[in-house]
């Protein structure tokens, strides 16, 4: 098990290096996308990350050239979390980011003009679920309840994952008060999780089915446990972006919904660029679980998870969400 989990995590800690050598005061293009479109030209557009394996329906739309079919040329940045991208997003570095909502949500209650434009994928409601709270095989813990009392990693401490998770601990007759969160980024969660330094671990796939190939036990699937089919992560951009260059939002909604409408029929292009992005075989992309993609923000559970985040004190209020949530 060692040797298999300690591979994964240089694999893919390697492939966000890889994907991370961008420069971040490139500048964006002011051309009109519909306009560049219909010249052959495109707007380069800089958008925000994670490197899981749902963020494959983006890479193999781009590869597809549906974005530049658009007039756009997207660059894709990693990043940790949503919540980390949304400085980039204020400072104009990126124009969009893909992340949790709840980042958007603290921000909005900051009024920081940070908007949801369109969702991007949905958790599911039944079955296996794309991420998990997971521990190795000899650990001891094998439901909810169990983590009361333990460190359990989560990517960004403060939003969705650690959030859910408390829920579903408290829900089984745990105490949530008592659990250790620590963030690790999810491309290091099989090392560490191996050498220790937590005892169990929030991650998505890949990292979720590798962990539990390898022996490892899926604990609890902390959305499906509390809010069955939340957005596992949106479209984010910034109300001044809105105002400023509607153009260039309208081109990049319409992109992205043709996109995750096209990925949502095309798994196999979707688990091929997961294979190629993560350097993962694609043995390991084929058994991944994918989310359900989709634009559509009707179903997403954020309002859900605001009054979640009220309950258990992670925020004094719940946003604006007329002002926070501007489907396009």
């Amino acid at each position: 098990m060692k040797k298999s989990l300690a591979t994964i995590g240089v694999l893919a800690a390697a492939a966000l290096a890889l994907s991370g050598c961008t420069d971040s005061a490139a500048p964006s293009s002011s051309s009109t996308p519909t306009d560049d479109a219909a010249s052959g030209e495109v707007t380069k557009v800089r958008v925000a990350a994670l490197p899981i394996a749902e963020t494959g329906a983006l890479w193999a739309a781009i590869d597809e050239g549906i974005f530049e079919e658009h007039g756009l040329e997207i660059e894709v940045v990693p990043a940790q979390g949503g919540a980390n991208a949304i400085p980039a997003l204020l400072s104009g570095d990126i124009q969009f980011a893909i992340g949790q909502p709840f980042g958007p949500i603290r921000a909005d209650l900051q009024d920081l003009g940070v908007t949801i434009v369109g969702n991007y994928a949905n958790s599911l409601t039944e079955g296996t679920d794309v991420n998990a709270v997971v521990a190795l095989g000899d650990s001891g813990i094998t439901r909810p309840a169990d983590l009361a009392g333990k460190k359990v990693s989560v990517n960004t401490i403060g939003a969705a994952g650690d959030l859910t998770i408390r829920k579903a601990v408290q829900d089984d007759g745990g105490d949530p008060s008592t659990i250790e969160f620590v963030e690790v980024a999810f491309p290091d969660v099989p090392a560490q999780l191996e050498a220790g330094t937590m005892d169990a671990a929030w991650a998505p796939d890949p990292f979720r089915a590798q962990i539990v190939g390898a022996g490892g036990t899926s604990v609890v699937a902390p959305y499906q446990a509390t809010i069955p089919g939340l957005s596992v992560l949106t479209n984010i951009t910034t109300q001044k972006l809105l105002d400023e260059d509607p153009d260039l939002v309208k081109s990049y909604s319409e992109a992205m919904s043709e996109a995750l409408d096209w990925a949502a029929d095309n798994e196999d292009a979707v688990r091929a660029a997961i294979a190629t992005n993560l350097k993962i075989p694609a043995e390991a992309a084929a058994g991944i679980t994918l989310p359900t993609f989709t634009w559509d923000l009707a179903d997403a559970g954020i309002e859900d998870l605001g009054a979640l985040a009220v309950e258990f004190d992670y925020i004094d209020a719940e946003p604006d969400y007329d002002r926070l949530i501007q489907q396009q």
